[in-house]
């Protein structure tokens, strides 16, 4: 694997307006982590991008693909899953890194915008399930793999309301 294998080197691309090359890059970066998940240490991350040649830079539009762990939230088992993230940026040469890419010496860097697009949709909080019903805050099981009988303990603050519960009328005596 190169060294830099997100860098594009684009000098032959700029060269005629409208021009437009298809890139598949993979590679890894470091420290992509948030609160919540992170990209596992040398796992492949990869951007499918078209870039085209615009007057003043280039233009990238593509998918950056990648996967993550985490714990999670709910019933702290691991979790996981791929992020799969559309991308549309510009790379200018007085690019400031806000607003758009810097273009350095006819040279795309990907590494940077993936880095960038990794980070933010990292989730913060993330699940193992959409449809996960957690531990009992009773006894500590994990629902999804045993129920439990625990019922949560009255608060006799509420215990007022009680007089307006409408009697079960599915039973016959």
């Amino acid at each position: 694997m190169p060294a830099r294998p997100f860098v594009v080197h684009v000098a032959k691309l700029r060269r005629v307006l409208g021009t437009r090359w298809h890139e598949v890059r993979t590679g890894t970066l470091d420290d992509l982590a948030c609160s919540g998940s992170e990209v596992p240490a040398g796992a492949l991350l990869q951007a499918d991008v078209t870039l085209d040649a615009i007057a003043g830079g280039v233009a990238v539009t593509g998918v950056v693909t990648a996967p993550w762990t985490g714990e999670c939230r709910r019933c702290l088992v691991r979790a996981s899953g791929t992020l799969r993230v559309p991308v549309r940026e510009l790379y200018t040469e007085d690019g400031d890194g806000e607003e758009t890419y810097p273009l350095i010496d006819d040279q795309v860097d990907l590494g940077v915008l993936v880095h960038d697009v990794v980070l933010l949709e990292l989730p913060l909080a993330p699940l193992c399930e959409e449809a996960c019903r957690g531990l009992c805050p009773m006894c500590g099981v994990n629902r999804n793999e045993r129920e439990c009988r625990c019922e949560l303990p009255r608060d006799e603050r509420w215990a007022a309301l009680d007089v307006l519960r409408v009697p079960d009328l599915g039973t016959e005596n």
